[in-house]
């Protein structure tokens, strides 16, 4: 099985940013740990500021892999061409969010994301990478 797991801006900056609402824990080293609990999947992961990047990307991994699981940060809820990349690839998008987007500001209520994936998993911190594993693997 093969997952690609795919963040957006500024998660490169996980453990160092917003501790109080992100965690303590660099994804590198989250990745690491979730590939030893999955030894059965086969992991990619990647990370960009850029939007176009994300892009590239999604159509890179979206005919071949067998799930993406997508943090798309702040691109969430203004990139209507990454809403259109996901819908334009085979392989099933899980949206996942380490805060809880509804309970912050109004403006994150808005997904351009949501509408494409087959689930969404807010506000569970880095345990909703681990669900949306679980899931991927469970179909």
């Amino acid at each position: 099985m093969k997952i690609a797991i795919l963040n957006g801006p500024n998660l490169n900056l996980l453990g160092k940013r917003e501790t109080d609402i992100y965690g303590n824990m660099p994804f590198e080293q989250f990745f690491e740990k979730l590939a030893k609990k999955f030894p059965q999947v086969s992991f990619n992961y990647f990370q960009s500021n850029v939007e176009g990047e994300l892009i590239n990307e999604i159509q890179r991994v979206g005919f071949d892999h067998d799930g993406i699981i997508f943090n798309p940060g702040g691109y969430t809820h203004t990139s209507v061409a990454i809403g259109d990349a996901i819908a334009a690839i085979k392989t099933p998008v899980i949206e996942v969010h380490i805060s809880n987007v509804h309970a912050r500001e109004d403006f994150r209520k808005l997904s351009h994301v949501s509408g494409k994936a087959i689930g969404s998993i807010f506000g569970l911190g880095l345990k909703g990478y681990e669900l949306a594993v679980e899931w991927f693997i469970s179909k």
